[in-house]
């Protein structure tokens, strides 16, 4: 597509860029392109899109590929996260001093970035999937983000007992452990899945066990149909008509 269309992949990668600053944007009411007045970050992220798709050979894209200097990427993009959280966090709560809910949003949609309109972007580049909806199938990041959120968000209104400074330092340490571990692995396996699987069935109850029950009462409901007759009467009903025709 970049060769074919390169205003159309320009703008998908400003929206993997900068799309948690325009969403941030729009939900507290201000100028969803006002990051953009930003030059130097436009021209940096101009520059990388343009090496990783028209650089010679993909000289560009094997260097940043290669796993050890992958690792630095993931780790560093793990600490802008963290920070992007945060600061999310402190802009809502300058605008709603007790919006708990708006600052929670806020700082997910900041930490979670292209994720949560990546069905926008694929409109972009002309595809339409909507079974990969990221509320629908959250990955680690944007799990990640939310729980960050809620936190920060505790911690913001004084419900956490903890510095600002070593709740950034400690979330930033788990963040970066938990993702370069899954890169290094190639893991796809959320890390929230054994706790989940224990609260979750406690505060909304189980599926499969609320699916079988309900189908169950169905089938009992429904199961009107006479038991079927044995062999015997089958056979003795047979013979019963041969000997009316016979007569």
């Amino acid at each position: 597509m970049s060769h074919q269309s390169p205003v159309a992949s320009w703008l998908c990668a400003m929206l993997h860029c900068f799309g948690s600053y325009i969403l941030a944007d729009m939900l507290l009411g201000e100028a969803p392109i006002d990051y953009f007045s930003n030059n130097s970050s436009v021209l940096l992220a101009t520059a990388v899109w343009y090496l990783i798709f028209f650089c010679p050979m993909n000289l560009f894209y094997k260097c940043v590929s290669f796993l050890p200097v992958k690792l630095i990427f993931v780790a560093m993009k793990e600490v802008v996260r963290v920070r992007k959280i945060a600061v999310g966090i402190h802009h809502a709560h300058h605008h709603y001093h007790h919006g708990w809910f708006i600052m929670v949003v806020t700082g997910w949609v900041k930490g979670s970035g292209i994720t949560l309109v990546s069905n926008f972007e694929q409109l972009l580049r002309g595809v339409w999937k909507p079974e990969t909806n990221e509320i629908l199938h959250m990955t680690f990041p944007t799990k990640a983000s939310l729980y960050g959120a809620i936190l920060f968000t505790l911690q913001q209104t004084h419900w956490l007992p903890i510095s600002k400074a070593n709740l950034i330092f400690f979330f930033t340490m788990f963040m970066i452990a938990c993702k370069v571990f899954m890169t290094a692995t190639h893991s796809h396996t959320l890390l929230f899945a054994p706790i989940e699987g224990f609260i979750c069935p406690v505060l909304f109850g189980s599926v499969s066990s609320g699916h079988n029950s309900h189908h169950d009462h169905y089938e009992d409901s429904h199961d009107t149909s006479p038991p079927a007759k044995s062999k015997e009467e089958l056979n003795e009903g047979t013979r019963k008509r041969k000997v009316k025709k016979a007569e």
